[in-house]
């Protein structure tokens, strides 16, 4: 048996992407926590990245070694105490372990209400418990703010490539395999990073425009060198607001590759040069529902409320879609997720079958308001549902207790206590809410419920108000100055910067190639 199929493998997850725009700080009753041998059952059944890492980790032989799985949806800064607890609860296990590798699914755009670089304080502290020759691999979702001092502390890091997040499971997969492979000797892994200092507008999905192209040029470059192990493109969250923020190339080669450093600059400087082409083609709500209307009878619809995403850190408490469908005059069929803990409150209170005058939404968002409705209490639900997927299926989730309301007979408005998934449709039918009923439904979600709701009903991508979407001004960046919020012309790139194992153990940092 070889070394590496009798190694000892530490895995867990930290996965939170923070809003530094949100009201609202996200505290530990937000998280899905698990531990032990309930994080090994549920990753083995997870479309996630740490169950890329567990099965194939379990395929190579590998003792697995459960630390904590801890995992939110986007919203606000997390409570620096939570973090520091869950930070100190993964060196104790590691610490414990004496694992020879950790492999580990991060988001990399996770801040609390004092640090803006959690990945990159929490592997500093992980280096620091497990010493220079512990191997460390992570995955990452691919709005990672990919940051130095993350890079210093861990051996290799990789994105998944598709938005929607259709490969997760595969980057995972990629990490345990990486990992093996230095275990055994066979993979020494150097990475090459480059960063173009800018947020991008929109064109986020990578199945077409501007970031297909980039990705198929990545692609055709990693085919054409066989040192290279890796090339992931990091489209940065942009409502994280930390220093040198921007799209980021890294290479992980396999040893070290002087044509990396030439490659991550071709990738930047055509990040750069089509900045412009990063828009996305929106409908305006009125347009949406018209049609909905005029097409109703041969298709169902999901809308993405693109200004309330939830999956983009906003509250969940944007009306503006459901006003907009009690003033359309077709009588349109629709089920549509609003986050109102009061509301939850007032029809538990009154209980199922009572009719209320209320004001939903509007609670949370600055700028929003609550909009009047007469409604009928026709469910009541404690919010927990296991997503049926693709993306993150087979994994609970919680919305908190639920009230689904009955307006006019057509309209079932799902009114959660907290923020949570609607991108699946299990967040409506695990609530009564039949979607093959629907016109339409509206998800909190910009681009991965496509997958979910693939052959169930045609996406389409909403215009509407709220802290989710990029609008110019909306926000104050302390740290980050980017392209287009700001102006950049003159130095809009950083690096490329060069990490190894070597440079690391011996110095703690990446150096640059000129």
């Amino acid at each position: 048996m070889t070394r590496a199929a009798q190694s000892r493998i530490l895995v867990g997850r930290l996965f939170h992407e923070s809003h530094a725009f949100s009201p609202f700080v996200t505290r530990a009753s937000e998280f899905a926590v698990t531990r032990g041998a309930g994080l090994l059952e549920e990753a083995r059944t997870s479309g996630t990245t740490l169950g890329g890492i567990v099965r194939q980790l379990d395929r190579l032989g590998a003792r697995v070694m459960p630390s904590v799985s801890v995992s939110a949806p986007p919203s606000g800064l997390v409570d620096h105490a939570f973090y520091q607890s869950i930070k100190n609860e993964l060196i104790d296990a590691a610490i414990a372990a004496t694992p020879d590798a950790l492999a580990l699914e991060l988001h990399g755009a996770m801040g609390t209400t004092v640090l803006p670089d959690v990945e990159g304080d929490l592997l500093t502290a992980l280096r620091s418990a497990v010493g220079p020759d512990v191997f460390i691999g992570v995955g990452l979702d691919l709005h990672a703010h990919l940051t130095p001092a993350m890079l210093a502390a861990a051996d290799f890091f990789i994105a998944c490539k598709a938005n929607p997040h259709s490969d997760v499971v595969e980057c995972g997969e990629k990490v345990a395999a990486g990992v093996m492979s230095a275990l055994e000797g066979t993979f020494d892994p150097v990475s090459t990073l480059l960063k173009v200092l800018m947020t991008l507008p929109g064109a986020m999905e990578t199945t077409g425009g501007p970031l297909q192209t980039l990705h198929e040029e990545a692609r055709a470059f990693a085919a054409s060198n066989p040192l290279i192990w890796d090339i992931s493109l990091y489209n940065v969250y942009r409502a994280l607001d930390d220093v040198d923020m921007g799209q980021a190339v890294c290479i992980v080669t396999n040893g070290d590759e002087p044509s990396a450093a030439r490659i991550a600059d071709r990738l930047a400087r055509a990040f750069w040069d089509r900045r412009h082409q990063f828009k996305d083609d929106l409908l305006e709500v009125e347009a949406a529902l018209d049609r909905v209307a005029r097409e109703r009878e041969r298709e169902r619809f999901v809308l993405a409320d693109m200004g309330d995403r939830v999956l983009a850190g906003a509250p969940g408490d944007s009306n503006a879609i459901l006003q907009a469908t009690l003033a359309h005059p077709a009588p349109l069929k629709a089920a549509i997720p609003l986050t109102d803990s009061e509301t939850v409150a007032a029809a538990q209170s009154a209980g199922v079958g009572a009719v209320l005058d209320l004001a939903v939404g509007g609670k949370l968002t600055p700028g929003f308001a609550p909009l009047a409705v007469s409604a009928r209490v026709a469910r009541l639900t404690d919010g927990n549902f296991r997503m049926r997927g693709p993306y993150r299926g087979g994994e609970w989730t919680a919305l908190g207790p639920c009230a689904v309301l009955d307006i006019g007979g057509r309209i079932s408005l799902l009114v959660t206590s907290k923020p949570g998934f609607t991108h699946d449709p299990e967040a409506f039918e695990s609530n009564g809410i039949p979607l093959v009923a629907q016109d339409f439904i509206v998800v909190k979600s910009g681009y991965h419920f496509e997958l979910n709701f693939k052959d169930l009903a045609t996406p389409l991508l909403v215009r509407s108000p709220g802290i989710g979407y990029y609008t110019k001004g909306l926000a104050t960046w302390k740290r980050g100055r980017f392209w287009p919020e700001h102006d950049v012309e003159n130095a809009p790139f950083i690096g490329p910067q060069i990490f190894d194992r070597q440079a690391r153990v011996t110095s703690g940092a990446g150096h640059d190639r000129k």
